[in-house]
C-alpha cells in the first residue's frame, strides 16, 4: 500500500469511527436528559449541562451545579453568584441577574464580569457591547455620558455609573483625574433614550442579561434527533471498532515512521481548537514596539511590556535561551492555556515561527510575591499581616485547583515566591508552568525522571524516593516554605544571620512555637499576632519530610480560613544542615520577570483568544 492509498484509507476509517463515536455519545445523551430534570422555583428544566445540587452524580456537568435557596436558583462562577431567571437549551442561553443588583438592591456588582471558562470543555459568552461601568470620584463631576448613584455616594465619595462600552477594553483617559474605576457589568440598555437615569439603569440591571455557553465539545455538534439504535452501536462497537481501530493504529503509525514532525508544530497543530491565540512574529514586533520596553531579563530570555491594539497591557516573554526546552514550551502552553482561574496567571497567546517563540501574559503591574516579603532592611515589610493572610488563601485556592479543580491534577513543581503574581489589587495568580505535569486524579503518585524545582522549596521525595512518592504533596511543600518566607519576611535559609539558631527559619520558628515564644514580632496587635502563628504553624505542617505527614491543600484551605485555636503542633520536620542552602541569590528561570511595579489599571484581555 502506497503512502496516498494509506491516507485515503486511514481517513475514511477515522471518519467511520467518528460517526460511531458521535452516535453513542448521543444516544448516552438522550438518556441523561431523561433520568436528570430538576426545578427550583421559577426555573422547573434544569437538565443537561447543569445540574442542581443534590442531583445524581451522573447529572450534568459538576462545574456547571446550581444551588436553590430560598426557592431562587443561584449560579455561582469565579467568585459571583447570579439569579437564573430561566434557561432556553435550543437557543443555548441562561439568563442571569448580579444577585447584589436584584430585587431593588442597591450595592455595587460582586466582581468587574468577564468570560469565563470551566476547565476544558464550557465557556460562558455574551453578545452585549454596553457595560454599566461604577467609578468613584472624589468629587462631583457633570457627564452627559454618567448618572450618579445617589444610594451609594456620601460626603467623602460620590459613584457614577458610565453607560456604553467596556472602559476597562477602551480607553478610561477621558475620566477625571478625581475618578477611579471600581467595577463593571453588561447590561441591556434602550437605545431610544439620549439619557439614561439611574432609575432607568437600576432597572435594566435588574432584568439581568443573557449569558451563552459554549460547549467545546466535538461531540455535541449533532442533532438529538440523528437516528441510531443503541443496540446497534453496541454490536458495531464489539465487532468493528474494535479492529478499525487497530488498522487506524497501525496506518498512523506507519505514517509517522515515514515523516518527522516538529514536536511544538506537531502539538500546536493537534491542540488548535482551544488554544489561546496564536500571534506571528511581525505582531509580537509590533504590539511591544519593537521590544523597546525590557521589562526584566530570567535565564529563559527577556520579558518585554507591551500594548494591544485595544489599549491594554501585555507582558511578553521571548525566549531566547535553549534551556526552555520544547517540552518546557508545550508545558506553559497547554497548561495554562486551558486554565481560567482567578489566582492563576492568564496566558492570553503564544508566538512559534522556527526558533522565535514567545508567551504572552496578561500584564500584572505589582509584580511578583518576592519583591513585598523580602524588602530592602531600610524599607520594612511592605504588606500588612491581613494582607499577607489574603495573598496565602489566594495563592492557596489557586493551587487547590489546579489539583482537583479540573478534570487532570495538575502539579506544578516550582512553588516559590518569584512563581507567584500580584495584579493591581493584589490578587495573587500561580505563573510559570514550564515544570508541570498532568496526571489522573485516581493516581495517588507520579512518574518522573528528573528532579524538578528550585533549590529551598524542593521536597525531599523530588531529590530520593526513600522519603516517599512523588505526589500533590510535592507542591504543598513549597507553599508551606512560601509561607514561613512569608511570615519571616526572608529567606528560609540566611547564612549571614546573626544569630547561628536564625540560619535555618524553619527550625527556629518551630523551636520558638513549640517553647511559647512569641516569634520576636514588634508593635504587632493581637490579630495580627494570630495570623504570623497561623502561617508559620501551618507552614511547618506542610514541609513535613514525609508526603502522608503533609495535609492536602484542600485541607491547607480549610486551616487557613480557620482559628488559630483548632491548629495543633505539627511534629518537628527533620532540619538537616546539609539542606541548606547558600545565602546567594539563586537564578530563577521562571516566566515572573515579567513584571514591573508601575500602577497601572488592568485591563479585559477577552478578545485576545483566537
Amino acid at each position: 500500500m502506497s503512502s496516498d492509498e494509506a491516507s485515503i484509507f486511514s481517513t475514511f476509517l477515522f471518519c467511520l469511527l467518528m460517526f460511531v463515536f458521535i452516535t453513542s455519545e448521543i444516544e448516552a445523551r438522550k438518556l441523561e436528559v431523561q433520568m436528570c430534570s430538576s426545578s427550583c422555583g421559577d426555573v422547573k428544566n434544569i437538565s443537561y449541562p447543569f445540574r442542581l445540587k443534590g442531583d445524581p452524580a451522573g447529572c450534568g456537568h459538576p462545574e456547571l451545579e446550581l444551588s436553590c435557596e430560598s426557592n431562587k436558583t443561584i449560579l455561582e462562577f469565579n467568585s459571583r453568584k447570579f439569579y437564573v431567571k430561566r434557561i432556553s437549551y435550543d437557543k443555548c442561553t441562561i439568563s442571569v441577574v448580579d444577585v447584589n443588583l436584584a430585587y431593588g438592591s442597591c450595592s455595587f456588582p460582586s466582581t468587574s464580569f468577564s468570560r469565563h471558562c470551566f476547565c476544558f470543555r464550557y465557556c460562558f459568552d455574551y453578545n452585549l457591547d454596553s457595560y454599566a461601568n461604577y467609578v468613584n470620584c472624589s468629587s462631583n463631576i457633570v457627564d452627559q455620558a454618567s448618572a450618579k448613584v445617589p444610594c451609594l455616594s456620601n460626603n467623602q465619595s460620590n459613584v457614577y455609573v458610565y453607560f456604553g462600552y467596556d472602559l476597562m477594553a477602551n480607553s478610561i483617559s477621558h475620566l477625571p483625574d478625581s475618578c477611579a474605576f471600581i467595577s463593571k457589568v453588561p447590561v441591556v440598555l434602550n437605545r431610544s433614550v439620549d439619557k439614561l437615569s439611574y432609575e432607568d439603569l437600576r432597572k435594566s440591571l435588574e432584568s439581568g442579561f443573557d449569558l451563552t455557553w459554549i460547549d467545546w465539545s466535538w461531540s455535541l455538534s449533532m442533532p438529538l434527533w440523528f437516528p441510531f439504535d443503541v443496540l446497534n452501536v453496541l454490536i458495531i462497537g464489539r465487532f468493528i471498532l474494535a479492529p478499525i481501530v487497530f488498522v487506524v493504529f497501525l496506518i498512523q503509525k506507519y505514517r509517522k515512521s515515514l515523516k518527522r514532525i516538529d514536536n511544538v508544530e506537531k502539538f500546536l497543530h493537534n491542540q488548535q481548537s482551544w488554544m489561546p491565540k496564536r500571534y506571528s512574529y511581525p505582531e509580537i514586533i509590533a504590539v511591544t514596539n519593537h521590544f523597546t520596553h525590557k521589562l526584566g531579563q530570567g535565564g529563559f530570555g527577556s520579558v518585554y511590556k507591551g500594548q494591544l491594539h485595544t489599549g491594554c497591557l501585555i507582558a511578553v516573554k521571548m525566549l531566547e535561551n535553549s534551556k526552555f526546552s520544547a517540552e518546557e514550551f508545550i508545558n506553559e502552553v497547554s497548561t495554562i492555556g486551558r486554565i481560567h482561574h482567578v489566582n492563576v496567571v492568564q496566558l492570553l497567546g503564544f508566538c512559534s515561527e522556527g526558533f522565535k517563540r514567545a508567551l504572552v501574559y496578561e500584564y500584572m503591574p505589582n509584580g511578583s510575591l518576592d519583591r513585598h516579603i523580602f524588602p530592602k532592611e531600610s524599607r520594612g515589610q511592605s504588606f500588612s499581616w491581613e494582607r499577607l493572610q489574603e495573598v496565602a488563601l489566594g495563592t492557596a485556592r489557586g493551587i487547590e485547583y489546579l489539583h482537583n479543580g479540573c478534570d487532570v491534577c495538575i502539579l506544578h513543581f516550582d512553588i516559590k515566591p518569584h512563581n507567584i503574581l500580584l495584579d493591581h489589587n493584589f490578587i495573587p495568580k500561580v505563573s510559570d508552568f514550564g515544570l508541570a505535569k498532568f496526571h489522573p486524579k485516581e493516581n495517588d503518585f507520579v512518574s518522573i525522571s528528573a528532579t524538578r524545582g528550585t533549590i529551598g522549596y524542593i521536597a525531599p521525595e523530588l531529590i530520593s524516593r526513600n522519603f516517599g512518592t512523588v505526589s500533590c504533596k510535592s507542591d504543598v511543600y513549597g507553599f508551606g516554605m512560601v509561607l514561613l518566607e512569608m511570615a519571616g519576611g526572608r529567606r528560609n535559609s540566611n547564612m549571614n544571620a546573626t544569630r547561628s539558631s536564625k540560619a535555618y527559619f524553619p527550625s527556629w520558628v518551630y523551636d520558638q512555637l513549640n517553647n511559647g515564644g512569641n516569634l520576636e514580632l514588634r508593635n504587632v496587635t493581637e490579630i495580627e499576632s494570630m495570623i504570623a502563628r497561623k502561617l508559620c504553624v501551618l507552614g511547618l505542617w506542610c514541609i513535613q519530610v514525609k508526603p502522608a505527614d503533609r495535609p492536602s491543600m484542600t485541607k491547607v484551605l480549610e486551616m487557613l480560613e480557620g482559628s488559630i485555636e483548632d491548629l495543633q503542633m505539627p511534629p518537628k520536620p527533620f532540619f538537616s544542615s546539609s539542606r541548606h542552602i547558600s545565602g546567594r541569590e539563586i537564578e530563577s528561570d521562571s516566566s515572573t520577570e515579567l513584571l514591573v511595579s508601575e500602577s497601572i489599571e488592568e485591563c479585559s484581555f477577552s478578545d485576545s483568544y483566537a
